[in-house]
């Protein structure tokens, strides 16, 4: 991103409000000996996401840091999750300045960690 975070779209809802980066491969998986098979070092460090707070804490509330490592490790992959859309399309109509309270939900498929 070559604009200031400020004047750029939240990649999954597409707001423009400030944006947090959310790392597509969790930072306390960067260690993991799947990870290290899968992907280079830079990949892991570069794999990040822009979002909004809101879809940022809506992610983490829908999957742990295995099912986000493992199976939405691209903003594509994110963006495609059903629940992921439904929270989008939601917080899209929502006013920026809007404080936004993402319930903790149950991840599908839960593993441990």
């Amino acid at each position: 991103m070559n604009a200031p975070l400020d004047r750029q779209p939240c990649q999954l809802c597409l707001r423009i409000v400030p944006l947090t980066r959310h790392h597509l491969i969790p930072q306390t998986r960067h260690k993991n000996k799947k990870n290290k098979k899968t992907f280079s070092r830079q990949e892991v460090k570069a794999r990040v996401a822009w979002l909004c707070r809101a879809c940022h804490a809506n992610v983490h509330a829908c999957f742990n840091e295995k099912e986000l490592e493992r199976c939405y490790n691209t903003v594509e992959l994110l963006a495609a999750d059903e629940s992921i859309q439904r929270f989008s399309a939601w917080v899209r109509k929502q006013q920026p300045g809007k404080r936004i309270r993402v319930p903790r939900q149950q991840s599908r498929g839960r593993t441990t960690r």
